[in-house]
């Protein structure tokens, strides 16, 4: 059969969990620039959203998770900041920004389960943070979800 013969296929639409992952790398990369440039958030989404292709993105999730981190920045870092072993302003801003994002999952998206807001938290740091980055994030957000997620840890112990 050539292959002007062969029926083209549709893309594979992307999962949810792909969907959500893009969503939550896009949300990434305009905190750090929010927070690097000081520039209005709902200035910051509109940008992304036009100059992005966001067609395999659960964009209503990264808009949440955008203007969530923006609106409650101050309540997630003193939430994380006790589990810190440096000053907040000398957290890289990738470290800063996935910690913020970690953080909010944890505490305010509790249909998430906590493992799966640390680990794609972990996953955005190796990905864009530093080399041992993932290390750190994830030791802060462990302990914070002890703190905030206990209910959900001690249930999972004891099945």
């Amino acid at each position: 059969m050539s292959e002007e013969n062969t029926p083209a296929r549709k893309p594979k639409k992307p999962s949810l969990t792909e969907q959500r992952r893009s969503a939550r790398s896009f949300a990434l990369q305009a905190l750090y620039q929010w927070q690097l440039a000081s520039h209005p958030v709902h200035e910051v989404e509109a940008q992304f959203r036009v100059d992005n292709d966001m067609s395999g993105t659960d964009v209503r999730l990264f808009g949440e998770l955008l203007q969530g981190v923006a609106g409650t920045k101050s309540q997630l870092d003193e939430a994380f900041q006790p589990f810190l072993d440096r000053n907040l302003s000398e957290l890289d801003p990738i470290e800063l920004a996935v910690l913020r994002i970690g953080s909010y999952e944890l505490i305010h998206r509790l249909e998430v389960p906590y493992r799966v807001a640390i680990n794609e938290s972990v996953d955005l740091a190796k990905k864009f943070g530093a080399t041992d980055s993932h290390r750190y994030v994830n030791g802060v957000l462990d302990k914070l979800a002890q703190r905030v997620r206990m209910a959900e840890i001690q249930a999972k112990r004891n099945k």
